[in-house]
Parts: C-alpha cells; sequence; structure tokens
C-alpha cells in the first residue's frame, strides 16, 4: 500500500511530508485508490505540483477534471518594426572606400 502525501519540493523521496490526502493499493483486485478531493484540490490550488505518478492518480480518480488552474493569457503587443538598412549603401559604402 502506498500513501498519497504533500511534501516540501526540498524534502527526500521517503522523507518528511506534510499531509497525507490518499492511500493506494495496486494489488488489491481491481487496485484500491482513496482520495480526499477536498485535500487534494486545497493544495492543488496553492500551487502544488504533483508528480507524474500523483497525476496519473489523481486524474484517475477525476480529481484533475474539477481543477482548472487560472491560466493567464498574457497579451501580445506588436513591436514596431525597426527600419530595414538599406543593403545597397552597405554596398556602395565598401566600393567608395577600396577605390580611394
Amino acid at each position: 500500500m502506498y500513501r498519497l502525501v504533500v511534501a516540501d519540493q526540498r524534502s527526500p523521496r521517503d522523507g518528511a511530508f506534510i499531509e497525507i490526502i490518499g492511500y493506494y493499493n495496486p494489488l488489491t483486485d481491481p487496485e484500491t485508490f482513496v482520495v480526499e478531493e477536498e485535500k487534494a484540490l486545497k493544495w492543488l490550488k496553492v500551487g502544488a505540483k504533483p508528480t507524474d505518478t500523483a497525476l496519473r492518480l489523481l486524474s484517475k480518480a477525476g480529481v484533475m477534471d474539477k481543477f482548472k488552474p487560472a491560466v493567464k493569457k498574457k497579451k501580445r503587443v506588436a513591436k514596431p518594426a525597426k527600419p530595414a538598412k538599406s543593403k545597397t549603401r552597405a554596398k556602395a559604402k565598401s566600393t567608395v572606400e577600396e577605390s580611394s
């Protein structure tokens, strides 16, 4: 049986954790997964980033469907175009310098 926990990213994998939010037992038939949705959603809303495995389990439990992170869309502002340098002027200057 595995615990689904909330831990600080700086703590070791098997180290201290903040809170247990669920359990997972892959050995039962069918596999058992219990998650406290309110706690999971609370942590996701304050910025917790689930690991790949935790994300898969939370998605399977339907928690990720309920969690829609607020995505701020940045407005793209067109920058004014810089005037292109004339290549003919650059060539003309180099030819004048060479002939002098």
